[in-house]
């Protein structure tokens, strides 16, 4: 006569039973990501900003690259505020405009969406010109403005 065993481990669970996990040990979890994520993101929080006004200050700085080339070519800046549009497409008053001088369909906008600010002659540069960006409040003047005199040389 064969006996029936059942198998059972020594809680007298059937090892083929699925556990799952429960309330408490999800919420142990939960608790642990929410401390780490209270560590980690601040540390990193500020890297964004930094990175857009990095970016900015390069992109000034290309614009002014670009700028100094027209100006050698045609013997003068652009002029007005949409002086940068001279870079991409030929002002009438550019007899040898050799452009475009940056490669772009578009001028570009600053890091945070909005158009960067042109004038020429500039009033932080009467001899050239000012380039400015917004930064993230969108109106001129702040802190958060970022401009072509502001630049160490």
């Amino acid at each position: 006569m064969k006996c029936k065993h059942s198998i059972e481990n020594r809680n007298g669970m059937n090892p083929q039973r699925r556990r799952a996990f429960t309330l408490v040990e999800l919420l142990l979890v939960l608790v642990i990501l929410g401390i780490l994520a209270a560590i980690v993101v601040p540390k990193f929080g500020g890297r964004t900003e930094q990175a857009k006004r990095a970016a900015a200050t390069s992109q000034i700085a290309t614009f002014g690259t670009a700028l100094d080339s027209f100006e050698v070519d045609n013997g003068f800046y652009p002029k007005g505020k949409d002086g940068l549009l001279a870079l991409i497409q030929q002002p009438k008053d550019a007899q040898n405009w050799h452009g475009p001088y940056i490669k772009s369909d578009v001028i570009p906008l600053d890091p945070w969406q909005h158009p960067y600010v042109y004038e020429c002659p500039g009033k932080h540069n009467p001899s050239s010109y000012d380039i400015l960006s917004m930064g993230l409040d969108g109106r001129i003047g702040g802190d958060d403005d970022i401009a072509n005199w502001q630049v160490k040389k």
